[in-house]
């Protein structure tokens, strides 16, 4: 009787491991999916496949972009953004810093940008434009559009193109906030 009850409780003892194993192991699964399901709503990378931000940044970096930032907030001047020119879910991605913001009116004259009729000082080292483009005039910007521009002044498709123009609110995808490759100078962007 007594090797009966030792049998029993062994037993018991093994089941209980071999449950809670499991437990375990669907802990660890359920994690790894919500991870996975919740950087894939959240979160995004992109690739630079145009030198259009030189020298900021090169063909090839990748970066991981916040795709909830402008649920909760707006664009601001100097962020770099995510976007699509058309609401086609294959139409490319393009990355491109926000210059003029909506209710304002931009302009390029002589090299420099103008927004609302003041010269626009960046505070970064980049080229004159030579090409204003479609800012030769007053570009107004409605209640829900931005004008971009790629850092590498002379050699982007933006908002001066009229492939590009305005970029409305609903095709910004998201904002570029960490740098994954190249490795030596991955990091979160100011």
């Amino acid at each position: 009787m007594i090797q009966k009850v030792k049998d029993w409780f062994g037993a018991l003892g093994q089941n209980q491991k071999l449950h809670q194993s499991f437990r375990w192991g669907f802990q660890i699964l359920v994690a790894i999916v919500f991870g996975i399901m919740t950087s894939m709503c959240l979160f995004s990378t992109v690739t630079m496949q145009e030198g259009s931000m030189e020298p900021t940044f090169s063909t090839g970096n990748k970066f991981f972009v916040n795709k909830v930032v402008y649920k909760f907030s707006e664009p601001k001047r100097g962020d770099i953004i995510v976007f699509k020119t058309s609401p086609d879910d294959d139409a490319s991605l393009h990355i491109k810093r926000v210059i003029g913001l909506p209710g304002e009116k931009i302009q390029i004259r002589d090299g420099q940008i103008l927004i609302n009729g003041e010269t626009y000082r960046e505070g970064r080292d980049l080229p004159k434009i030579s090409n204003p483009g479609l800012a030769t005039n007053e570009v107004y910007l409605e209640s829900d559009e931005y004008f971009v521009l790629g850092d590498n002044r002379n050699n982007s498709e933006d908002s001066r193109y009229a492939d590009v123009g305005n970029v409305k609110k609903k095709y910004i995808t998201g904002k570029i906030w960490f740098r994954v490759t190249p490795v030596k100078k991955a990091g979160f962007l100011k």
